[in-house]
C-alpha cells in the first residue's frame, strides 16, 4: 500500500515538474510537452524489462512479447493485468485498461479529458522502452474517450 502512494506521488511530481519547466512554451504553442515525462518513463521501462526478463528465454514472436507486456510487466508495475489485448495480426496491438490507476482519482466528467494525456504519457514510454528492452521499436499513443479507461496503441515498426 505505502508503495503504491508513493508511485503515485512520484508520479504526479513528474507530471507536475514537467508542466513547470514548459510553462513559457504554453502560451506560445498552447499545449503541454509531455516528451521529458515521456522519456523518463522510457529509461524505467527499459530497466524494468532487462530485470524481468533477466532469466527468461527470448519470445518466439511479438504477440508473445505483447502477452507479457500485458500480464507481467504490467502487473509488476500496476499490480494487475491489462483487460483486453487486440492485434490485426500486422503490427498493431491495442492495450486497454479499464481502471487506468493514474486516471482512477478523476471525475468521470468530459472536462477532464483534456487532461488525460498528462497522466498516460508515462506509461507509453514505459511500454516503449520495455519492448526497445526487447529489440523491438514501437510507437507508443494513449487514447483516453471516458475516465477512468484508457486505450494503449502500440505501432510496431519493423526493421
Amino acid at each position: 500500500m505505502a508503495d503504491d502512494i508513493v508511485f503515485e506521488l512520484l508520479h504526479s511530481e513528474i507530471i507536475n515538474y514537467s508542466l513547470e519547466q514548459s510553462k513559457d512554451n504554453i502560451n506560445e504553442k498552447k499545449e503541454v510537452d509531455l516528451s521529458v515525462v515521456e522519456y523518463i518513463g522510457f529509461a524505467a521501462g527499459y530497466k524494468i524489462m532487462e530485470r524481468l526478463t533477466r532469466e527468461w528465454p527470448r519470445f518466439k514472436d511479438e504477440l508473445d512479447t505483447m502477452k507479457f507486456i500485458c500480464t507481467d510487466f504490467w502487473t509488476c508495475i500496476y499490480k494487475k493485468q491489462i483487460d483486453n489485448l487486440r492485434t490485426n495480426h500486422q503490427g498493431v496491438y491495442v492495450l486497454q485498461d479499464n481502471a487506468f490507476r493514474f486516471l482512477t482519482n478523476f471525475s468521470n466528467g468530459h472536462q477532464y479529458l483534456e487532461f488525460a494525456p498528462r497522466y498516460v504519457a508515462y506509461t507509453c514510454g514505459l511500454i516503449r522502452g520495455g519492448l526497445a528492452n526487447l529489440c523491438i521499436n514501437s510507437v507508443v499513443t494513449a487514447e483516453v474517450q471516458a475516465m477512468p479507461s484508457c486505450k494503449f496503441h502500440i505501432h510496431v515498426q519493423r526493421a
